[in-house]
């Protein structure tokens, strides 16, 4: 262990009897080992960019910060970290291989939350989803007008913060996703390290089945863009829970009977915001969309957004809490955002975004767009539904969320 190299890792901070501490783990899941560091010695994970030995990362470590820590600690969470795969190396680049052969000669993607955040069940998963869906018909809160339906928004948080929210929207669009013959869900990349555009020749299983992935929409994307530019990173389908999340619901709505899909991933436009430049400046996801366009021509298509909105508060590295206030003005951010999505504007929803500098870490930035681009010539939003979902124990922190369902502009 030379110079070693962190990879691209989750890191959250908790609290363990008053000790403020670090969860490492990796986004991939390639392993399930997790690793738990003082997060005085967050520096030290900063520094391990593989230009030093354990002897300079401790003399750094002591220049930096202060902190005297003998090398034999230094050691010993390396190969903690080495353990759980989170080290760039030969034994992490053995194991990524390993794990994407297993993952493209499977019969389908394993959907990697059943049997955690939903009901592995298929019965149980039934009855979970239609209660939900029964609750807000309840409430008259899901209504749209039939038949007209091309596109929506669906949340991507777990069913027991986000539940009422996607019934709203997928009751709201029940017509249409039984209708359609192709979904083409853009779902946030949580893991994307380099990829805009991140496909999977992979089916998609659900508790109720397979859905199968339209291999000729995927074969065209790829012949267009390039195999390496659109694979590189498929390995993150794998893990990654947000087209997981609205497939499910996708298989529920059509009464667990297959619709083809088009899966993709989309990685962070945070260097396009940086460098306040626009995507549609972009030639790879102008030729995406082209491409799109013409190999789903003719087909009943439905293109979904999983997607959440803002994440913030102190379980987001944001320096204070959220109060009354700040949740208040959340609402207000959230609700002129959102008006930019309902008139299907993607350059406007891009700019706002630009403009506030993303500071309320929108992490379905580039699904929310790219969805809105195809949809953007003939539609008009609706919202279904709306909400600010806690996101650590003690209130401090949000996640909001809302529902959309977009209408063919020329039949409303």
């Amino acid at each position: 262990m030379m110079k070693p190299k962190l990879r691209a890792v989750d890191v959250r901070p908790f609290q363990d009897g008053g000790r403020s501490m670090l969860l490492v783990r990796d986004p991939l899941r390639l392993s399930d080992v997790t690793v738990v560091v003082p997060q005085a010695l967050a520096p030290l994970l900063a520094m391990l960019d593989g230009s030093r030995e354990v002897a300079e990362l401790r003399a750094a470590l002591l220049v930096c910060t202060g902190l005297d820590v003998p090398q034999d600690v230094i050691h010993q969470l390396l190969e903690h970290l080495d353990h759980a795969l989170l080290l760039d190396n030969e034994r992490y680049a053995h194991s990524y291989q390993q794990a994407l052969h297993r993952y493209c000669t499977a019969p389908a993607r394993t959907p990697v939350l059943a049997g955690g955040s939903y009901p592995e069940d298929p019965d149980e998963l039934r009855n979970l989803l239609d209660g939900y869906l029964k609750a807000v018909r309840a409430d008259g809160t899901s209504s749209a007008t039939a038949g007209t339906v091309v596109g929506l928004i669906s949340p991507h948080i777990d069913y027991q913060r986000g539940g009422p929210i996607y019934a709203q929207v997928w009751g709201a669009a029940a017509e249409a996703v039984r209708s359609a013959d192709l979904a083409i869900i853009f779902g946030t990349d949580h893991s994307s390290n380099r990829s805009l555009v991140n496909l999977t020749r992979q089916n998609y299983a659900t508790p109720y089945g397979i859905l199968p992935t339209a291999r000729t929409v995927v074969d065209a994307l790829a012949g267009a863009l390039g195999e390496e530019n659109v694979f590189c990173e498929e390995i993150n389908h794998q893990g990654e829970h947000s087209i997981e999340l609205a497939a499910v619901w996708l298989h529920h709505m059509r009464a667990g009977s297959p619709c083809e899909m088009v899966p993709i991933l989309c990685g962070s436009f945070q260097h396009f915001i940086e460098s306040e430049r626009s995507p549609r400046q972009d030639a790879t996801l102008n030729t995406m969309l082209e491409t799109l366009r013409a190999a789903t021509a003719g087909r009943r298509v439905l293109v979904v957004a999983a997607a959440d909105l803002a994440h913030v508060g102190p379980a987001f590295g944001d320096p204070f809490p959220i109060d009354y206030v700040r949740y208040l003005r959340l609402q207000a951010a959230d609700e002129v955002l959102i008006e930019t999505i309902l008139r299907a504007d993607a350059e406007a929803f891009y700019q706002l975004v630009t403009r506030e500098g993303n500071r309320r870490n929108i992490c379905g930035v580039s699904s929310i767009y790219l969805t809105l681009r195809m949809l953007e010539t003939d539609s008009v939003g609706e919202l279904t539904g709306y909400e600010r979902c806690p996101a650590d124990a003690q209130n401090t922190s949000f996640v909001s969320i809302c529902g959309v369902v977009f209408r063919d502009a020329r039949l409303v």
